[in-house]
């Protein structure tokens, strides 16, 4: 069964598809978010005691004050602020439906999900990038100790723990097992922590290095996991070190299968950007407009909250004035 037609569609209910649908409410447009899981699902996703290098204000969406007590939020109070927010603004959402497919028929575009159909004289793609790991590619990496996110420490505390990678999430989660009694181990590609890591955490994880606590592997890879081993290749040479759980926080990208499915193109180069008009986000598709972090393609560090609730007005201002 086919649903109504809409003025708008936005697939996604993160905070810059939520940005979206307050835009579209101001200026009267029907509209649904269709959301594959939880409101907000990526933040839900995040590790339980994540910090966000955004301040509070940087996060807010539709001129709603996000009231937090510390310098900087969590999230657990992002969740409860993007509650509010729904709980405000009270939006057509449909949760923990998937959209499987969209395509554009005589004008119209075709929205099909895992429950129904829909109809939508505009679509908004925002769904982010959280939703695929990048995979090391390495023997050994679908053994069930091998876990591409990272929830909390206290499963890991008392055993041999090693954290692939020198970014965010790879530094939370080393500091964070470490403090739980974990022997922790990075392995890091390059020569040092990553520059973007969090200015007051990057301090931190140079001190536990340098002092011992943790050890890390810099200008290394993994080759090959085991069930109770992992081999690594250092500048020195192979080495095997014992382990019980890899946590390989190697990065997320976006579900670039499906953006090209739906007709977008992308850049032919190893960022695979999609091709969008900056002005209006409106992509090589008629009336298909892309939103938020998966505009980056592979660029994952471009696009946060506070830089692309703008997309969110630029798209409803667009479709508005046609």
């Amino acid at each position: 069964m086919t649903e109504s037609k809409y003025d708008l569609i936005i697939v996604g209910g993160g905070p810059i598809g939520l940005a979206c649908a307050i835009e579209a409410e101001k200026k009267k447009l029907d509209y649904l978010i269709i959301e594959k899981g939880a409101i907000v699902n990526s933040i839900f996703n995040y590790p339980l005691y994540m910090t966000f290098f955004s301040t509070a204000e940087r996060l807010e969406i539709g001129d709603i004050p996000f009231n937090c007590l510390a310098p900087k939020p969590g999230r657990q109070e992002a969740l409860e602020y993007y509650r509010n927010i729904h709980r405000y603004f009270k939006f057509n959402i449909n949760l923990f439906e998937k959209v499987l497919d969209v395509q554009k028929d005589n004008g119209i575009f075709k929205i099909k999900t895992d429950k129904k159909d829909y109809e939508a004289k505009n679509v908004v793609i925002a769904t982010g990038f959280y939703d695929i790991p990048i995979e090391m590619n390495v023997l050994g990496e679908n053994l069930p100790k091998v876990r591409h996110y990272y929830k909390e420490a206290h499963e890991y505390a008392f055993r041999k723990v090693l954290v692939v990678g020198a970014n965010n999430s790879s530094v939370d989660a080393a500091l964070e097992c470490w403090r739980k009694g974990a022997e922790v181990t990075m392995v890091v590609r390059k020569n040092e922590i990553n520059s973007r890591v969090k200015y007051w955490v990057k301090p931190d994880i140079e001190n536990r290095i340098a002092e011992g606590s943790i050890k890390a592997y810099f200008e290394s890879n993994i080759t090959e996991i085991r069930e109770n081993e992992v081999e690594i290749q250092t500048p020195n040479g192979k080495i095997t070190i014992e382990n019980d759980f890899v946590l390989a926080l190697t990065g997320y990208k976006p579900d670039l299968n499906f953006l090209e499915n739906i007709g977008i193109q992308l850049s032919e180069d190893e960022l695979k950007i999609p091709v969008y008009n900056p002005e209006t986000m409106e992509t090589n598709v008629d009336g298909l407009f892309l939103a938020g972090v998966v505009c980056g393609g592979m660029q994952t560090h471009k696009w946060f909250i506070e830089n692309s609730r703008i997309h969110a007005t630029m798209i409803v201002d667009h479709i508005t004035a046609k």
